[in-house]
């Protein structure tokens, strides 16, 4: 192999160490107006035992992986040691033209990203992959999920003289497996000794000069998976659905505390980090991942249909017609129809065409922005009594617009029911989940409240107890922190956290 070299499209992060740095750090977040929750981040990788286009395919798997985060992403590429990379903000379609991705050239292995910033804020050099030259060699990093302890790894780096480029909790964990590499023989082995000193969330994909490193955090919070194509590429991705969308066929889950190491010798695994107590994001399955997807043998479509069945045995209400709001909601609408006998109707149209955020510059645009970008079907709606099923409701604002536009279609009642108990407490694992004080659900002291507040004629959510009946074919645990506060890692320190009592039980 040749020596490594940096060949970028643009800069890279040169891991720097200088005897004094102070650096304040902003975590500014400009976040999409329309809609309460947030999509997480993609990632995606692909070893090819020979040279290809391997960036053309990393574009298919992203493409794939787009509704996980639509504010940047990036590729990085590798031949011999070569690195080549672009990343922009934009959607993928957008940042990678036919030039772009002719310029990234014939190589063998690339990784790929899709972002919505959860911490960071939209700062370009939070933009991944991170790219990075140290004296041990290049590599370039994804990430996927949220650290408890990145601030406290972080002040413990720059009290070394470390300098950081921007404001995500990735470069920590760049910054810790490469101190670790110092001292080790391989990157795996960096990688084996860095795990459990970072806590929290991540699915990530590292690429080096000649390996391809996927690792997951040892409780599992976010998905990662392993494909194979017909002609031996291997691909790793946080969903199944890109590698349906590349022709990869699945191999497996990425087990929790797993280390996965693809070279020109094949696959292997490093399982010292992996347990028995696993917790997956209950949220992957209710809002986050895409319905054709299969995450931890359980199908996305089929958790959200047996959450909408739920909903309707402990839920029941007398109607003319079911709906869902898209695109999450469906699926469990069609859930409640079926169990319920109330016929399901496609009650709204998205439009699709509107931009990644659609940033309203006046009061009136963006009391207009729900129905821009969703609009209810009158002939459907007019003069039924309708179940409106959606995924969650955060502040309340986006489903008290939703019911009015169902309203003024002409409904004669609106009776929302949510596919996720009510949201009572922060997210540290990487949900973008609001402060707990503009939390509806710790605004009000009963559920009729809070749909009185949005105009609902009734509202119920799925209840805490009937979660792990979502997962019928998955062999691990939940986190549901963010619905009851009861967090399977210690987040002690990731901030204050705000105290509310319990205000709704089912």
């Amino acid at each position: 192999m040749s020596a490594s070299v940096n060949k970028s499209v643009e800069g890279t992060h040169n891991l720097s160490f200088c005897p004094r740095t102070e650096r304040a750090l902003t975590e500014r977040s400009v976040k999409p107006v329309i809609g309460d929750i947030h999509e997480e981040c993609g990632v995606f990788g692909i070893f090819e035992p020979r040279p290809a286009k391997v960036a053309d395919m990393v574009y298919l798997g992203l493409l794939a992986l787009q509704h996980r985060g639509q504010e940047s992403c990036g590729i990085a590429v590798c031949d011999d040691g070569v690195f080549r990379h672009k990343r922009a903000d934009g959607l993928v379609s957008e940042v990678f033209t036919r030039e772009v991705l002719d310029k990234l050239g014939q190589e063998n292995m690339a990784v790929g990203h899709v972002r919505y910033s959860t911490t960071g804020g939209n700062d370009h050099n939070n933009i991944q992959p991170l790219v990075i030259r140290h004296i041990k060699g290049n590599m370039a990093l994804v990430h996927n999920g949220n650290l408890v302890n990145a601030s406290e790894l972080r002040r413990s780096f720059e009290k070394s003289g470390a300098i950081f480029h921007g404001t995500s909790d990735t470069e920590s964990i760049a910054y810790t497996i490469v101190r670790e590499r110092l001292v080790t023989s391989s990157t795996e082995e960096a990688v084996e000794r860095a795990m459990p000193l970072i806590k929290g969330a991540y699915s990530c994909i590292l690429m080096t000069a000649t390996k391809l490193i996927a690792f997951r955090d040892v409780k599992g919070f976010r998905p990662l998976c392993i494909g194979k194509t017909a002609d031996g590429a291997y691909v790793v991705a946080s969903e199944s659905c890109a590698l349906d969308a590349v022709g990869a066929a699945f191999e497996r889950d990425v087990l929790p505390g797993e280390i996965v190491v693809i070279s020109d010798e094949g696959i292997s695994s490093i399982k010292t980090h992996c347990r028995s107590e696993k917790h997956i994001c209950i949220f992957e399955y209710i809002y986050f991942a895409r319905p054709d997807s299969v995450i931890e043998g359980t199908s996305v479509a089929q958790a959200r249909l047996n959450a909408g069945r739920i909903l309707a045995r402990t839920s029941p209400v007398n109607a003319d017609i079911v709906i869902g709001v898209p695109d999450s909601g469906l699926d469990a609408a069609l859930g409640y129809s079926v169990e319920s006998g109330i016929p399901y109707a496609a009650g709204f149209v998205k439009n699709r065409y509107v931009g990644r955020s659609f940033i309203q510059p006046t009061q009136t645009m963006r009391e207009n922005a729900v129905r821009i970008k969703l609009n209810a079907i009158r002939q459907v709606v007019s003069g039924k009594r309708v179940v409106m099923i959606d995924d969650s409701i955060v502040r309340g604002t986006t489903s008290a617009r939703i019911i009015r536009l169902v309203r003024e279609a002409g409904a004669k009642e609106v009776h929302m029911r949510i596919s996720s108990p009510p949201f009572t407490h922060n997210c540290y694992f990487g949900t973008d989940i609001d402060d707990e004080e503009k939390l509806i659900a710790n605004k009000y002291s009963s559920i009729a409240e809070i749909a009185k507040a949005i105009g609902a004629d009734s509202l119920d959510y799925l209840p805490v107890s009937e979660l792990k009946n979502l997962l019928a074919d998955t062999k691990m645990g939940c986190c549901e922190g963010c619905f009851t506060g009861c967090y399977p890692e210690d987040v002690s320190g990731a901030g204050t956290k705000n105290k509310f009592d319990e205000k709704i039980h089912k």
